[in-house]
């Protein structure tokens, strides 16, 4: 794993926290408990801060990256990140899944209990209403969620990764 300073600041990543060997994180980047980052992700907290909450996934591939002297990118807890995602200077709220493929532009709010399906464009200064699903280039409100299924469906992703994590952990 790349892990840099930038400008005097350096990634503060705790212990329980699984990163790839090939995952590259530098800069103002603090993680919660139980994150895990993936093969060939990068984490670039180089022009202003990038804060994850606990118990976030960053899959393969995606890139998280802030704005420099606007927007840093906040993503809270319980936060599916999926493969080849872009998430850039915006701010991503708890119980979240961002799909595959999907990017997430400058100013952009996603609150709590939502879907970006994937693929989806959410254009700049995009706020996503709580327990909906977007999809589309640009994004467009698709529908919304069913909270029950929906609680458990971002759930079951989020403690997934966290035993993935486990199993790469367990074999260092």
């Amino acid at each position: 794993m790349l892990i840099k300073s930038v400008n005097g600041k350096s990634p503060a990543i705790p212990e329980d926290c699984y990163v790839a060997e090939n995952a590259t994180i530098v800069g103002d980047v603090t993680f919660g408990s139980n994150c895990s980052v993936w093969f060939n992700a990068v984490i670039r907290g180089d022009v202003n801060f990038i804060k994850i909450g606990n118990k976030v996934n960053i899959q393969d591939g995606a890139i998280i990256h802030c704005t420099y002297k606007k927007h840093p990118t906040v993503i809270g807890n319980n936060v599916s990140i999926g493969h080849n995602a872009i998430v850039h200077g915006c701010v991503v709220h708890d119980n979240v899944l961002i799909g595959m493929g999907a990017i997430v532009m400058d100013n952009c709010v996603i609150e709590s209990n939502s879907i970006v399906a994937a693929g989806a464009v959410i254009t700049q200064n995009t706020v996503v209403g709580a327990g909906s699903i977007w999809a589309g280039v640009p994004a467009k409100k698709v529908k919304d969620i069913d909270q029950s299924d929906f609680a458990g469906e971002i759930e079951r992703i989020s403690n997934n990764y966290v035993m993935y994590s486990n199993w790469f952990k367990d074999e260092e």
